[in-house]
């Protein structure tokens, strides 16, 4: 007599946590919030300075890329023609390059993943979603702090906007110095657990200081990204050590 065959039900896929979904949220709350300051800023400054209201709404819409769009609008107030301006923000918004190859993994394989996700990579997301402990809960953090920050601006923009010069000048504000102060909150705890990391970015930081009185505002990011040889050349060793 042949004993039964034992049929095994498959388990229901594991639902989202949503505990850590929502701690994701908090977290991503101060930059969030830093992200909708720093828009109404650029909105008001750019409508401000007699660019119509479409202009910069549609930039964040498209564009998306907070130090471009400021100096995109910085030339076309100075009186450069478009194409001038557009050569400067994608100067400025090519580090975000090297961004997509740190985070390529935790986007998705689907095409369109990578297409949306591609658009939502900036210095904030990149450091938030790099700064987890695991992928499952990188790719989360990066989406959860994608989107909210996508939103964000664009809010901030249109309402900065459509104060146009009522907030006056709002450089006074310090508005400038917000993100910093967030990227550098959301390194630290890397920074802290490897050496490596360290001197890659105090060579980087060197580099971007000593560069700053030559060069246009925004290219010392770009220089700075010079210090990630550093990181290259030990990795190459360790693989030579295997």
């Amino acid at each position: 007599m042949r004993s039964p065959q034992r049929t095994t039900t498959p388990m229901p896929p594991t639902p989202p946590d949503m505990s850590e979904d929502r701690s994701l949220v908090r977290d991503s709350s101060l930059v969030w919030l830093a992200s909708g300051i720093v828009g109404v800023s650029f909105g008001a400054v750019s409508v401000a300075g007699g660019l119509p209201l479409w202009v910069p709404v549609l930039m964040s819409v498209v564009v998306y890329a907070g130090s471009a769009q400021f100096s995109a609008v910085g030339v076309l107030l100075a009186g450069g023609g478009p194409l001038a301006a557009a050569a400067t923000g994608l100067l400025l918004n090519t580090r975000t390059a090297a961004f997509s190859l740190a985070v390529a993994e935790i986007l998705g394989t689907s095409r369109a993943a990578r297409f949306l996700g591609a658009h939502l990579v900036t210095d904030e997301t990149v450091a938030f979603a790099l700064a987890q402990s695991d992928p499952v809960r990188q790719r989360r953090a990066f989406w959860i702090s994608g989107l909210g920050l996508f939103a964000v601006w664009n809010i901030g923009v249109l309402a900065g906007a459509l104060a146009g010069g009522a907030l006056g000048d709002t450089a006074r504000y310090g508005l400038d110095a917000a993100f910093p102060a967030v990227l550098i909150a959301l390194v630290l705890p890397t920074l802290r657990a490897d050496a490596a990391v360290r001197r890659c970015a105090l060579l980087g930081a060197g580099l971007a200081l000593a560069v700053t009185p030559a060069v246009p505002a925004g290219v010392p990011v770009l220089v700075a990204l010079a210090g990630l040889f550093l990181h290259r050349g030990r990795n190459r060793e360790e693989g030579r050590a295997v």
